[in-house]
């Protein structure tokens, strides 16, 4: 072996030995003179405070402190001077463990390598007042100046805490911080600009309240990771590097910057997440925030960064909250929706305005080059904001291009279902939020519709290749070029709603839809879904691409809302009516479709109608009032049907018809007149008239005019009065005066039973009367002669003729 190195070897082994010579002789020092020791430190503590340390008793611990000698302290109290006040120890401790410098012992002047606090309660205090428990540690300028060397003592180069119980409670401003400090351990550099620690932490937090009247941050959640913190003397200022940390098992990474200048305390905290679920970090945030917060959903994780600056300033405002968060390709999900494939730039903060108070009142949530399919419409929005968190108000420009089949899959089935056809919306949105749902709406722009198949499925309404345009202008909700085609009809439509958005979401049934149609041609028989009850459909499961809620609510509106349609149409069909010049004023209401004012040209004279039928199931209940002016009565009998009856029909007649009708019935939801379910009365004229094949005359004739021809009566002119009363028509006297036979008539017809019609029938030729002109004498001539006293009546379900016994 080397000389040089023998050397080395021994001088080495020897410091090993004075070291361990002077180590115990230290230990030896501290156990024989404890309590001079603990009251030299108890000494350089109460020298620096403004209240009472308290220590049980002191130990030594020689093996965790080597190479310096180590002292546990039993029971350590921190009391200021006002804790009689507020009973808060600012520290109470079962251990605390102190590592000393040996040779600053051995020199007489103790320097602390490192504190252990285990199974203690730290109270950071401060009363409304703005006193504080820390003030025990303020001392004078002077006392700052002499006291130089000795602060040194407390550069602790170590830190060790376990299982303490961390409470910062301000209430003067609000605040409190509570951590249940599992672990904290860090190594403290002192250069000569401060300090620099580096510190491994594990604690649970309890509360993290920037003001306690709105509800904690971070609550209950845990905290594990390394601060690494620095502190400088001149700008009183901590720093802490923005490094990874968990919070509650995700990855943050964060900074903050302390400043204690002034006492102030002003921070300002800098969080990120990279990928992270909204959930999660919603439930980080503070009650009145995460509140309002989890009423979305980000299926997905997203990124997230976030500001947090409290100025310092005592006036119990809440801190200035920042946060970005990047969203790509994700499904959020919202009160009165659902976005797929959503992708978007989202900020929020809680003072928008820079001179406002910070609050609700002042927050925004703002939403940048947002895309994503609106249940699989595509929506593109540049800039979406809502604002004034307290009242919520949203805003923005959304705009979207995508074919209507897209919208079956969400609202397909129910109200509409939609086949061929686009949309185009192009839309200024703004709206009120009320619990998280669109109310007071107002919207500019236009949506534009064309080429489109659409079923209205609860009236079964089957409209093709239609295009409308939707114009919003505020409130209000104009549709201009419209074409609708249900079958053969072809319809024009130009519409006007004021105030629709005011009563959309709120009072549907104070919409009033003014309604202007025009067609070249008109079936009406497609249009006979309007008579019948709403078709009840099939709810589909509610699923997350559901839009149950949207579709329940146009469907509401457009059922609860009224309408006001003006008609006009070249050319109206149902079934046997045909009808030209077609002007109408019609209003939907409820359960009902009241016909205000129909005028139409119909087999070559004009009808003029007004009336109700209110909607109940398959079989509705009308009212009509009509006033029939000059129509070939032949025809007229065809269109209407023979009026629900098969007893005189539009063979046995023709000439020209006015009347005067007042009738009720009933009509089913396919539009046929049910039989025998009329009531009212008719006021008749007929005028150039003949009846044709009326087997009851035909039967008297055959009785009593063997010779006479009463297969074709002439009538120039005959008024008469039809009673209608379900099965029965009532027939008012009535004088006949034909071609072949001149009678009088009155009783009652029966459409199935019933039948009692009394006649008086002078069988004095009319022929006869031809050359009198006089009226007087043509009167008193017509009922000369013989004149038959018959009744026509019904027995056995067979129309019998018998002689009127009790004629007048």
């Amino acid at each position: 072996m080397a000389r040089w190195l023998k050397i080395s070897l021994k001088v080495l082994a020897g410091l090993v030995t004075l070291i361990i010579l002077v180590w115990l002789g230290a230990a030896y020092y501290i156990n024989h003179n404890n309590q001079k020791i603990l009251a030299t430190i108890l000494k350089q503590l109460n020298q620096n405070v403004n209240g009472k340390v308290e220590v049980n008793s002191m130990e030594t611990t020689l093996l965790r402190g080597f190479p310096g000698v180590s002292v546990s302290l039993k029971k350590v109290q921190l009391r200021d001077s006002l804790w009689a006040t507020h009973k808060h120890d600012l520290l109470n401790a079962a251990d605390i463990e102190v590592s000393l410098n040996i040779f600053s012992l051995i020199a007489g002047d103790i320097k602390i390598n490192k504190i252990g606090i285990n199974n203690a309660s730290i109270y950071v205090y401060t009363d409304s007042t703005g006193y504080s428990n820390t003030s025990m540690f303020k001392t004078n300028n002077e006392t700052k100046v002499k006291d130089k060397k000795e602060q040194k003592a407390f550069q602790i180069k170590r830190v060790d805490f376990n299982n303490v119980n961390l409470t910062v409670d301000n209430q003067k401003r609000f605040k409190l911080f509570h951590f249940l400090v599992d672990e904290l351990k860090g190594k403290i550099d002192y250069p000569d600009s401060g300090w620099n620690g580096n510190l491994n932490l594990k604690t649970a937090i309890k509360s993290f309240a920037f003001n306690t009247r709105k509800g904690s941050f971070l609550k209950d959640k845990t905290l594990e990771g390394t601060l690494i913190a620095h502190y400088n003397n001149e700008t009183k200022v901590v720093t802490i590097d923005q490094e990874k940390l968990k919070i509650g098992g995700d990855d943050f990474y964060i900074g903050a910057k302390i400043d204690l200048a002034k006492n102030e305390s002003a921070f300002a905290i800098d969080v990120r997440a990279d990928q992270i679920l909204y959930k999660n970090i919603s439930m980080l945030l503070a009650p009145n925030i995460s509140s309002k917060l989890l009423k979305f959903a980000i299926d997905e994780p997203i990124g997230v960064v976030g500001h947090i600056i409290d100025d310092g300033h005592k006036n119990g405002t809440d801190p200035l909250i920042d946060v970005r968060m990047t969203v790509k390709n994700n499904t959020v999900t919202f009160p009165s929706g659902q976005l797929t494939k959503c992708n978007f730039t989202g900020t929020f903060t809680n003072r928008d305005t820079v001179g406002k108070a910070i609050g609700d009142e002042n927050s925004a949530i703002r939403f940048y080059a947002l895309t994503g399919d609106y249940y699989n419409a595509p929506l593109k929005v540049d800039t979406f904001a809502i604002t004034n968190l307290a009242k919520p108000l949203a805003a923005g420009f959304v705009t979207s291009q995508f074919p209507l089949e897209k919208l079956n899959s969400s609202i397909g089935g129910e109200t509409f279902n939609f086949k061929n056809g686009t949309a185009d919306v192009r839309l200024y949105c703004k709206t009120d939020i009320d619990n998280f749902k669109f109310t007071k709406p107002i919207l500019s722009g236009n949506v534009v519709i064309k080429n489109a198949d659409i079923t209205y499925v609860p009236r079964n309404m089957k409209l093709v290749n239609s295009s409308l345009t939707l114009n919003f202008n505020q409130k209000d909700l104009n549709i201009t070029n419209s074409r609708f085609q249900l079958g053969k009809s072809i319809v024009n439509m130009n519409c006007s709603i004021q105030n629709f958005l005011n009563f959309y979401y709120t009072d549907p049934e104070k919409i009033l839809v003014d309604l202007k149609l025009n067609s070249p041609q008109l079936s009406l028989s497609e249009f006979m879904s309007f008579l019948g009850p709403r078709k009840s459909v099939k709810r589909k499961p509610q699923t997350k691409n559901s839009i149950k809620e949207v579709s329940d609510q146009l469907n509401a509106v457009l059922e609860a809302s009224k309408m006001n349609i003006q008609l006009t149409v070249n050319k109206a069909i149902y079934n046997r009516f045909v009808a030209t010049n077609l002007n109408a004023s019609i209003s939907l209401m409820g359960n009902g479709v009241y016909f205000n004012k129909i005028n139409v040209n119909h087999a070559g004279g004009s009808l003029n109608l007004t009336g109700n039928i209110k909607q109940s199931g398959a079989i509705n209940k009308f009212v009509i009032n009509s006033v029939v002016s000059r129509v070939s009565v032949k025809d007229f009998f065809y269109a209407f049907e023979n009026f629900g009856q098969n007893s005189i029909t539009n063979q046995n007649l023709k000439g020209y018809l006015s009347a005067k009708v007042n009738a009720s019935g009933s009509i089913t939801e396919k539009g046929d007149i049910v039989k025998r379910s009329m009531y009212g009365q008719v006021i008749f004229n007929l005028s150039d008239a003949a009846l044709i094949g009326f087997e009851p005359i035909e039967k008297v004739g055959k009785f009593a005019f063997p010779n006479r021809n009463l297969s074709n009566i002439v009538i120039e002119k005959l008024d008469g009065t039809l009673t209608l009363n379900g099965d029965k028509i009532n027939i008012s006297p009535m004088q006949v005066n034909s071609s072949v036979l001149n009678f009088n008539v009155k009783g009652v017809y029966g459409l199935s039973n019933g039948t009692n019609i009394a006649m008086d029938i002078p069988l004095r030729n009319p022929k006869k009367d031809e050359n009198i002109t006089d009226k007087e004498e043509k009167k008193l001539a017509r009922m000369k002669g013989i004149v038959l006293h018959l009744k026509a009546v019904e027995e056995g379900g067979k129309l019998k003729i018998r002689w009127n016994k009790d004629h007048d």
